[in-house]
């Protein structure tokens, strides 16, 4: 199944770029480019991207992790880079009760915060940077 979506052409985390959905995943960088490793991994550990509330992980240093999702740990081997690009940027594909928030869409979504309604949560780039991290994530 491939799915296209276009939307502008943008560089801020509240306008949404073009990109298609194959299979299980969305296999070309939202971005064009390989996300930051480093970047990525700091978009997980923040608090304000809420992963960390929900997942655990191989972060020592970090207390108070989540358990409400899948551990972390070894995601990198569980899934592709498409696989975790599409996760990010809408998890209700996998599962429509998810708890886990779409991060790059805007539309059809249900109990959004003020700040969030009509933008997406993560840019482009952020969601490429935690990819990139996720992907590094092997047992």
């Amino acid at each position: 199944m491939v799915v296209s979506l276009a939307f502008a052409s943008p560089t801020k985390a509240d306008e949404l770029v073009a990109y298609n959905i194959v299979g299980d995943g969305i296999p070309q960088s939202l971005t064009g480019s390989p996300g930051d490793v480093a970047r990525g991994r700091a978009l997980v550990l923040a608090r304000t991207t809420t992963c960390i509330l929900c997942h655990s992980g191989p972060f020592p240093e970090t207390r108070f992790q989540g358990d409400l999702a899948p551990d972390l740990t070894g995601a990198g081997n569980r899934w592709t880079t498409s696989q975790l690009r599409l996760r990010l940027v809408d998890a209700s594909r996998f599962n429509a009760q998810t708890i886990m928030p779409s991060y790059y869409r805007s539309d059809g979504l249900v109990r959004v915060g003020r700040n969030f309604a009509g933008k997406p949560i993560l840019s482009a780039a952020e969601i490429e940077d935690i990819v990139a991290f996720l992907a590094t994530l092997r047992d």
